[in-house]
């Protein structure tokens, strides 16, 4: 026994060593990148500076494994913090609440907690059963998919900390709004009957203690597991805003999407609902829509209608909601886009 332990000390040194090093590699090859790309640009591809396709190659070797870098740093740390959270978890903390004090908390375990659109329904029978308002649910359901680690190290990592806190605070707002409107209206009629008659034993299941090494390697089991389901996203989103880079003239958008175009928060609203994606292949596309004079109330419109607002969502939630509520849903977050919109159009 007494030497097993003694194998295992430096097993253990070794790994918390390696555990070490990765920041400062990662930081090493992060700093240097566009030293890279201007190299693989110029000096192997001895592409001619200034022209088109120069510019979208280069701006494609540059940001594709700088998203990448950033969404596997940002990841890894985000996984650390959702092993202390459970689906059980969040909706023991939500049980109970009054109705704003529960759409606050409900909009901000959103952004932490690792649920998507696939996973609506069966997070919605379980917040139900346990018994938590309508309102709050649809607060939580708004908030994790549209305010997520991949959209905000995206954003972190293409516009920098302002743009991205105005985008968190953002989502957070219309989060809580929409999920106090619906809680005011009363709807729960408008759930599917079959909904509250499901019973789960979910609430019985023993919660296991997590160790730091088991912690660790949830978090590299979320890199592994978010950045394989992703980085074709990035690449393609990446890849189509190269070209728009390249191409598109700078005054093009400017013509749809400027600040001082009035129609233009519906109209990307009403474009971005029927559309599917996620942050990954749309952040991109919504950096070269502002270097080409989008307004950034039209841009951060358009990405929270495509990822908060998704006609699959909308299919999906109809499995357990009634056509009213479901319009209610949709209406009044897609009201709350605009609004923000509208907003940041003002400010900036």
């Amino acid at each position: 026994m007494q030497n097993n332990n003694s194998n295992s000390e430096p097993q253990n040194a070794r790994k918390y060593f390696l555990y070490a090093l990765i920041l400062p590699v990662w930081y090493l090859i992060y700093s240097n990148l566009q030293a890279v790309a201007d190299y693989f640009t110029f000096n192997l591809l001895q592409m001619p500076a200034g022209e088109h396709l120069t510019e979208a190659i280069r701006f494609f070797i540059f940001e594709v494994p700088k998203v990448l870098l950033l969404l596997t740093l940002i990841v890894f740390f985000v996984g650390i913090l959702r092993s202390f959270f459970s689906a059980e978890k969040t909706r023991k903390m939500l049980e109970g609440k009054p109705l704003f004090v529960g759409n606050v908390m409900a909009a901000t375990l959103g952004i932490v907690t690792p649920f998507c659109t696939c996973s609506a329904i069966p997070l919605f029978l379980g917040f139900v059963e346990a018994g938590i308002p309508i309102g709050v649910t649809f607060s939580f359901l708004i908030a994790a998919p549209m305010i997520n680690e991949v959209a905000i190290v995206l954003l972190l990592g293409m516009f920098g900390w302002k743009t991205a806190l105005i985008y968190v605070s953002s989502g957070l707002f219309i989060a809580i709004l929409s999920g106090w409107v619906i809680g005011r209206l009363r709807m729960e009629r408008f759930v599917q009957d079959w909904v509250y008659s499901v019973k789960s034993n979910q609430g019985n299941l023993p919660q296991n203690s997590l160790t730091w090494d088991n912690r660790v390697e949830f978090a590299f089991t979320a890199v592994r597991d978010i950045v394989s389901k992703v980085w074709i996203y990035i690449v393609i989103g990446i890849g189509v805003g190269a070209a728009a880079h390249g191409y598109v003239p700078t005054d093009f958008m400017a013509q749809y999407m400027g600040r001082d175009v009035w129609y233009s928060i519906p109209l990307v609203v009403l474009l971005g609902i029927p559309m599917y994606g996620n942050a990954a292949g749309i952040v991109p596309i919504v950096q070269v829509l502002l270097s080409k004079g989008a307004s950034l109330g039209s841009a951060l419109a358009f990405m929270m209608a495509i990822i908060g607002l998704s006609l699959p969502e909308g299919i999906i939630l109809k499995k357990v909601l009634k056509l009213p509520l479901l319009f209610a849903f949709f209406g009044i977050t897609g009201v709350g886009i605009m609004l923000v919109g509208y907003l940041f159009n003002y400010i900036f």
